[in-house]
């Protein structure tokens, strides 16, 4: 078992960033950039886990970032709209009901096959709405196929995908705010 830390952590060190990521944080950011020109918002969506780093990113691009974002987790919104449409389709209802011209769509699901993940993005799609997704395990998922912008963790390790998918959230964030260190106000 003492090896089994260094494995786990050098797994992260392999997976968490190269080249191509560093490109892709990079246009997630101006994305969110132009969603704050535009006096757009950015929406967040996942299930189980996904949606706890939703929650996460859409506060903190709002209160740290100064960028409007929100989430679609609240329970009376979930339950009404899976009642109504299905759960495979409340997110892509939400999203109908929600979006402006101006916003930006972010989906994470560490399968990448979230039912509702993917109607979401094709709506958004349909609506004129750039999608950025947030995957894992396998590199043709369906999440992935309907993003614009495909973040993917390169790995089947649930708990590896959702803290990376955080740690590329956040570093978005720290990026606009331009460092690291900084005074909460």
């Amino acid at each position: 078992m003492n090896n089994f830390y260094k494995t786990y952590f050098d797994e992260y060190s392999r997976l968490i960033v190269n080249s191509e990521t560093e490109s892709q944080l990079n246009q997630f950011k101006e994305l969110a950039l132009k969603v704050k020109q535009d006096n757009g918002k950015i929406m967040f969506g996942g299930n189980g886990a996904s949606a706890s780093i939703a929650d996460h990113g859409a506060v903190d691009f709002t209160k740290q970032g100064g960028i409007r974002a929100r989430t679609f987790n609240e329970s009376n919104l979930i339950t009404c709209f899976s009642n109504d449409y299905g759960f495979e389709n409340w997110l892509a209802k939400a999203v109908n009901f929600y979006a402006d011209p101006s916003d930006l769509l972010v989906l994470i699901s560490v399968s990448g096959e979230s039912e509702n993940a993917i109607r979401a993005a094709k709506e958004a799609r349909n609506m004129g709405i750039p999608v950025v997704t947030f995957s894992g395990r396998h590199n043709n998922n369906n999440l992935k196929k309907n993003g614009d912008l495909n973040f993917w963790v390169d790995s089947h390790a649930y708990n590896i995908v959702e803290c990376i998918h955080m740690i590329w959230i956040t570093a978005v964030i720290d990026s606009i705010i331009g460092k690291a260190i900084y005074e909460v106000s």
